[in-house]
């Protein structure tokens, strides 16, 4: 017989919409690998959500993003359900989606970061430069780049006025290359340059077809590719991570500097998403990639 697995997708983040296109893809390359599948669109109404888990799935693919999807919440409720899910567990997941806090963490473990500081919106509004521009303004608990923004020279910044997102992570800019790296049970798969035709790599980069370049493997020099695979399992590793993550960074050529920005906890898996695109450098159809997550799941006592 074969293994059940319910896939949760679409939630009620500010990442509905990319949710529902890894959901789907997910869903549809597990019924192409043997899986027997549920689709299940996440509400807010807990109890249907339990239900729809009974009689309980051997495995929960969970593909929702952003708050109450990757944050540890859906997560603590799976432990307590007792049902192995994909991913990371509630706690790494809670820390990961906290990026003050993933910081500090990766400071902890000697990885090289940029200085920012935590803000509360009305102290911005007051003081719209925190510290010297350029910088980025960023939510203190939001994924794929939701509300983010760089601040300029010469340019009038963020609207604070309409700051929906809570506590915002004020941080310096560090220009240069967009690098990303894939974390697949503890190993680095490949690092990808994306190279952004307009603005920078924001949700609309990220989401968009033909905005972004994807160059994978990164045309950058072998000892930077090591270093960045290096700093990506560490990463991996400090936070506590299982299953895939994916590491950001920047790098700056003028002085070499290399700095990781965060770690993705449940990276996208839309068609134009980067660890299957990584997967694929790799060698790995997609429907193997799912199918690993799949069989590598657990949940936490």
């Amino acid at each position: 017989m074969s293994k059940t697995v319910t896939v949760l997708m679409g939630g009620f983040s500010a990442e509905r919409e990319v949710s529902l296109s890894s959901g789907k893809a997910c869903a549809d390359a597990l019924e192409n690998a043997g899986y027997a599948v549920t689709r299940l669109d996440v509400t807010r109404d807990i109890p249907a959500l339990m239900a729809a888990l009974d009689p309980r799935p051997d495995v929960v693919f969970n593909a929702l993003h952003g708050r109450w999807g990757e944050d540890g919440a859906i997560q603590s409720l799976l432990d307590m359900m007792a049902i192995p899910y994909t991913h990371s567990g509630r706690l790494t997941s809670a820390v990961a989606m906290d990026k003050p806090l993933s910081v500090q963490l990766f400071r902890d473990a000697g990885l090289p970061t940029a200085q920012h500081i935590v803000c509360e919106i009305d102290d911005l509004r007051s003081q719209p430069d925190p510290m010297p521009r350029p910088f980025v303004v960023k939510p203190a608990h939001e994924g794929s780049s939701v509300g983010v923004y760089i601040v300029q020279e010469g340019t009038n910044g963020p609207d604070y006025a309409n700051w929906a997102y809570g506590t915002a992570m004020v941080e310096e800019y560090v220009p240069g290359l967009e690098l990303t790296v894939g974390v697949m049970g503890g190993k680095a798969m490949a690092v990808t340059e994306l190279r952004v035709t307009k603005g920078f790599y924001d949700y609309d980069a990220k989401y968009t077809d033909g905005i972004t370049e994807h160059l994978c493997p990164a045309p950058i020099p072998d000892s930077l590719t090591d270093a960045c695979k290096d700093i990506a399992e560490r990463a991996h590793v400090a936070l506590g991570c299982r299953g895939v993550s994916r590491s950001d960074f920047r790098y700056d050529p003028e002085t070499g500097r290399l700095i990781i920005l965060e770690v993705n906890t449940q990276p996208g898996m839309t068609p134009l998403s980067l660890v299957p695109e990584q997967a694929r450098h790799l060698g790995m159809r997609f429907e193997e990639l799912v199918s690993w997550m799949v069989e590598n799941a657990t949940c936490d006592p």
